[in-house]
């Protein structure tokens, strides 16, 4: 049977590639056609080698009796099976070539990228050596001393090219440089390396009132020269026909202090430039006197008024200022400089502490034992109290109680104080010379009548009516107190319920010898300040009127530093006034529950309401956020 008469069968891939891989002893493939065939074979040999079209040879009726095709059946298969393992042998050395190849241009690239760079930093690092033994005198090697003038001759030739690109400012350049060259030594200007403050004009300050209203005006002015974008003359002093005391800012505090202090908020100068000196302000329209400004200003006023003026005249005097000054609505950096002028800046002068660290020695009766106020108050002199040991003992606690019931105050409050006519007439010759507006305002206006006054708790608490407050309050006999002010109204026949009930009351005038209270003798700012010194470092303090700015910078001060370990009575005199009303037929027990219960509601310490002063009231964000306490 001849070739042609062979049936064709198409051969899947699954049958050709399957997973047996034998093959087929009765099949045949088109290589072994074309062995058999030879040239003489019909079938095209594009056809044969195409493995889409192979033909393949199945089993036929004519198999078992062609003898001569089942016997070359064996051989076609091992031809088979040998071709197919070179085919796969070809396929695995050409991948692993490409391998290998592929590696080796990687690794060759790495290898030219590591040493361009490693030649870079070589011949970066003989520069620099080069560099090092130029400047120490040394001459290198010839290539090193190429190198070098190399570079010397690069930089010749930028410094030509810089040379000619200084275009128009050539001649102004070359200035420049003669004059920073004979300029090494010239000191440089004292302002050029602080930012400038102050460049609309200066305000001039002259504070009414004792030492405590002075002390508030002077944070009030720092707050408005920095409103204003002004420069401040150091604050001076108004003399006064009721304190009269001509003491001036530099002698209650430090005035080099006060400055450096307040520099980075504010500029501060001791005295108006010559120019500025020899104007008459008055006759230019640059003196502001407190009836000019209205109580509690805005600063929405200071900017629509005053700075007009300062940018006209350069200059601005608030005669008789005060508390011209509102507490809101102010910017929070106002209101924050307000709290670091009276807490900080003004300390007060060296001979004042002193002196002031005696009195808080010998209220305490043991020189051993600061308080935790005392180096707030009186500086330095807090460190060199020296422990006596031939005296150890405890320290006493004290009271401080500030009785405000001077002259002043008693005739300037319309009250009586069961006196008689003789009280009322002295009182009224007094008003007409000190406060003759008053005088004129009570003849022709109805005002409230004394018992009115009382009543509604407008009038100063009396030493007696300060007296039961503490008997009732609880303070025993033994009590240490310091009775702070000046000169108290009615004398020593006034103070004889204070000191029958509390035999341990003492003053400054009692602790301090004529020697040392010599100097501030005539100078009723310079004794206040001692008051001030004795109330704050207290270990308990009263006050008898909420009005006073004393009783008001003290409460302050001790919010501020004494960390909620130093208590304050603040009474509420229309409270009071209730409970001494009925002194004719209450019983003690009562009056002391009613006492106790009117005090305890003003004694806790409260954030600043709205409005409220921050001196009193400095639990605020402006005052306290950043504060640290140390005791």
């Amino acid at each position: 049977m001849s070739l042609n008469a062979i049936q064709v069968k198409p051969v899947s891939e699954e049958e050709e590639d399957g997973p047996s891989a034998q093959p087929d002893p009765n099949t045949s493939f088109p290589n072994l056609l074309h062995y058999r065939s030879g040239s003489g074979s019909t079938t095209p040999r594009s056809r044969q080698s195409s493995p889409g079209n192979s033909p393949r040879l199945g089993p036929t009726r004519f198999a078992n009796s062609d003898t001569c095709d089942s016997q070359y059946t064996p051989l076609f298969l091992g031809f088979d099976k040998e071709l197919k393992m070179q085919r796969r042998t070809k396929r695995k050395v050409g991948r692993a070539w490409y391998s290998r190849k592929r590696v080796k241009f990687v690794v060759g690239v790495i290898g030219l990228f590591v040493l361009f760079f490693l030649m870079n930093w070589v011949m970066l690092l003989r520069l620099q050596d080069h560099g090092l033994h130029s400047e120490s005198g040394f001459s290198g090697n010839s290539s090193v001393a190429s190198v070098s003038v190399a570079i010397r001759e690069k930089w010749r030739k930028l410094g030509k090219e810089k040379k000619a690109q200084k275009g128009n400012y050539g001649r102004m350049l070359d200035l420049a440089a003669h004059a920073l060259a004979e300029g090494l030594n010239k000191p440089e200007p004292k302002d050029l390396w602080l930012e400038p403050f102050g460049k609309d004009g200066y305000i001039l300050v002259t504070a009414n009132g004792g030492m405590n209203q002075q002390r508030v005006a002077v944070c009030n002015a720092v707050a408005v020269a920095r409103l204003l974008n002004s420069t401040l003359v150091v604050p001076k002093f108004l003399y006064s026909s009721i304190w009269r005391d001509v003491s001036q800012f530099g002698d209650i505090y430090q005035e080099e202090h006060f400055i450096n202090y307040l520099t980075p908020d504010i500029r501060i100068v001791k005295e108006l430039p010559k120019e500025l000196q020899s104007l008459d302000l008055e006759a230019i329209g640059s003196v502001v006197t407190d009836a000019d400004i209205p109580k509690e200003a805005k600063p929405s006023f200071y900017l629509k008024n005053i700075v007009p003026i300062l940018l006209k005249n350069g200059v601005v005097h608030f005669l008789g200022f005060g508390h011209r000054l509102a507490f809101d609505p102010i910017p929070f950096q106002l209101q924050r400089l307000r709290c670091r002028c009276n807490f900080y800046a003004l300390q007060f002068v060296p001979k004042i502490q002193e002196v002031g660290a005696l009195l808080l020695q010998r209220l305490r009766q043991n020189e051993g034992h600061p308080g935790p106020l005392d180096r707030y108050l009186v500086g330095s002199y807090a460190k060199r109290i020296k422990k006596d040991k031939s005296h150890s003992k405890k320290a006493s606690r004290y009271l401080a109680l500030h009785l405000r019931f001077e002259i002043d105050m008693v005739a300037h409050s319309l009250c009586e104080f069961g006196g008689g006519e003789g009280e009322r007439k002295e009182l009224e010759a007094y008003r007409e010379i000190h406060f003759p507006a008053l005088t004129v305002l009570k003849k022709t206006t109805m005002l409230p009548t004394p018992a009115e006054l009382r009543e509604e708790g407008l009038c100063p608490l009396t030493p007696e009516e300060a007296v039961l407050m503490l008997a009732a309050l609880g303070f025993n006999r033994k009590t240490h107190i310091f009775v702070a002010g000046s000169q108290i109204y009615g004398g020593r026949s006034r103070m004889n319920a204070l000191t029958s009930l509390y035999p341990k009351l003492v003053t400054k005038e009692n602790l301090l010898t004529p020697t040392e209270l010599e100097p501030f003798m005539n100078f009723s700012s310079q004794l206040a300040a001692l008051d001030f010194i004795g109330c704050t470092a207290a270990d308990a303090f009263s006050m008898t009127d909420s009005g006073s700015q004393l009783s008001s910078l003290v409460s302050g001060y001790r919010i501020y530093y004494g960390g909620g370990r130093m208590p304050t009575i603040r009474p509420n005199k229309r409270r009071l006034a209730s409970i001494f009303m009925k002194n004719s037929t209450i019983e003690w027990r009562v009056f002391e529950q009613r006492i106790r219960k009117a005090v305890r509601q003003t004694k806790h310490v409260q954030p600043r309401p709205k409005a409220r002063s921050m001196y009193r009231y400095p639990r605020c964000d402006e005052c306290m956020c950043n504060m640290t306490i140390t005791t």
